[in-house]
């Protein structure tokens, strides 16, 4: 059997599992400068969200440069773990990483150095999370300024912020492949997460680009979780949002972002990637919400995390 129609028949068949078992939604994120750690909200329905804990954190930032947790990605491995990356500040080498069962209990955090190798490293802003089912890895990928580089879009940049985004693998977070170029659509891009979708990845990032701005979502295409990506769209999103996190719901893809500036968040959907429609006027989430992760958990994890609030 081919391998491409083997890994599909994999996915398919993990999809419709954990279909059967996930009933709820979680959004990871972070309030404010990420300072006091991981938030947690859950929603039934992917459109209505309730704040877990009272509102208070779950994980206070322990590593890195400054010490925040900005950014939580989230993603679960196939033996139940959550596994979650993060920014630990604004400039610097690394980003964060633990992992836990229940989001109450985790592991000692670490700091895990991505950009040690390369001198000319400014920042590791937003990293991602997905699990690579086909080679049994994890796929960790963040936007990082390198000075020098790319200087062909330097001038259309703010504060000199000229970012690509790269990457590195692992099987077990204590070695991790040598960090590569992910992803250059040849302008300033941060913000990157992948989308499963009808049986290829979506990336989907933000166009960064201040002259003159742009600060909108594209989405490009990939028959592989590690890219090529190809036919990069025209911007699907009003401007000056960030932060994407994507997710099917039902029949159609949510994806939600962060209007920054307006502190608030919005949302469009689709049902073929082409076609949007703005839903920011179906959606609530709690005060705050800052730039996270969506994903689909079984019923009883939010039961456990909410008895665990009120005990």
């Amino acid at each position: 059997m081919p391998r491409f129609i083997l890994f599909t028949l994999l996915v398919v068949t993990a999809l419709v599992g954990r279909a059967e078992e996930k009933s709820a939604y979680l959004f990871t994120y972070f309030v404010d400068n990420g300072q006091d750690g991981l938030h947690l909200a859950w929603s039934a329905d992917g459109y209505h969200w309730e704040a877990l804990n009272d509102g208070k954190s779950y994980l206070k930032p322990e590593v890195g440069e400054s010490k925040l947790m900005r950014d939580p990605c989230v993603a679960r491995g196939p033996d139940g773990t959550f596994h979650m990356v993060w920014t630990t500040a604004w400039e610097g080498k690394t980003i964060g990483y633990a992992s836990s069962k229940d989001f109450v209990h985790w592991t000692p955090q670490k700091a895990l150095p991505v950009m040690a190798e390369e001198p000319g490293t400014r920042n590791c802003w937003a990293p991602e999370i997905v699990y690579d089912g086909e080679k049994e890895q994890f796929l960790i990928f963040w936007a990082t300024t390198v000075r020098g580089k790319f200087t062909e879009t330097e001038a259309k940049t703010e504060k000199s912020y000229n970012h690509r985004i790269y990457s590195t693998t692992t099987k077990d977070f204590e070695s991790f492949t040598p960090t590569t170029l992910f992803y250059d659509p040849g302008f300033n891009v941060i913000d990157a997460t992948i989308l499963p979708a009808m049986g290829r990845y979506y990336l989907i990032v933000k166009d960064e680009t201040s002259a003159p701005p742009k600060k909108h979502l594209r989405i490009a295409s990939s028959d592989k979780l590690g890219g090529p990506w190809q036919n990069l769209s025209a911007p699907f999103t009003r401007d000056w949002v960030e932060g994407p996190t994507a997710i099917q719901i039902g029949d159609a893809y949510v994806v939600y972002y962060d209007v920054y500036r307006e502190h608030h968040y919005g949302a469009v959907r689709s049902r073929d990637l082409k076609t949007w429609e703005d839903i920011t006027d179906k959606i609530s989430l709690p005060k705050g919400v800052r730039h996270g992760t969506v994903i689909a958990v079984p019923q009883s994890l939010v039961n456990s995390l909410r008895a665990e609030a009120k005990s």
